[in-house]
C-alpha cells in the first residue's frame, strides 16, 4: 500500500474572508518547464487568482509562480493562464453553477499529492461588507474566549 503525502504549498487565506465557500473540488494542473521546481520552493501566490471555464475547459488566471532561479531560458511567463485537469462532467456541473449570478471559482490551495501537484478550487459566492464585518466579529469573540480559557487554566 502506497503512502499518500499531502504537502501544502500555498493557501489563499483571503478567499475565506472575501467569499462564502459553498463547495470544493480537487483538480490537477498542467505545468510546463521549471514550474514544478519553483513550486517545490513554495514560491507561488494565489492571492488574486480566479478560474474561468472556456470551451469546455477550465483555466486558472493570475496565479503567480515565480521563475526558477537556475531555469534561464526554460522559465515560462509567471502569470500565464494554466489549464486545470478535471473530468468533463465536473466541468459542466461547475459551468452550470457559475452561470448563476454571484458565483465564481476561486483557487483555495495548492498542494502535492502522491508527487503530483493538485489545486483545490472552491465554488464561492462573494460576501457583502456587512458579512465581512460579522466574520471579523465572530473571530474576535473566538479569540477572547480562547484567551480567557487559557488564563483560567493557568490559575
Amino acid at each position: 500500500m502506497k503512502k499518500s503525502l499531502d504537502n501544502t504549498i500555498s493557501t489563499n487565506r483571503k478567499a475565506g474572508f472575501n467569499y462564502e465557500i459553498l463547495n470544493t473540488y480537487e483538480a490537477g494542473i498542467e505545468l510546463k518547464g521549471t514550474e514544478v521546481k519553483s513550486l517545490r520552493k513554495a514560491s507561488v501566490n494565489l492571492k488574486d487568482s480566479y478560474c474561468v471555464i472556456q470551451k469546455g475547459e477550465i483555466f486558472v488566471y493570475n496565479m503567480y509562480i515565480s521563475p526558477y532561479e537556475q531555469g534561464n531560458i526554460f522559465n515560462k511567463d509567471p502569470l500565464r493562464k494554466r489549464k486545470l485537469l478535471m473530468h468533463k462532467k465536473e466541468i459542466l456541473k461547475l459551468f452550470d453553477s457559475v452561470r448563476q449570478k454571484g458565483f465564481s471559482l476561486i483557487p483555495l490551495s495548492l498542494y502535492f499529492k502522491n508527487a503530483k501537484v493538485k489545486i483545490k478550487i472552491g465554488l464561492c459566492k462573494g460576501k457583502k461588507i456587512y458579512d465581512k464585518r460579522q466574520t471579523i466579529a465572530k473571530n474576535e469573540v473566538k479569540r477572547k474566549i480562547e484567551r480567557n480559557l487559557k488564563e483560567n487554566l493557568k490559575y
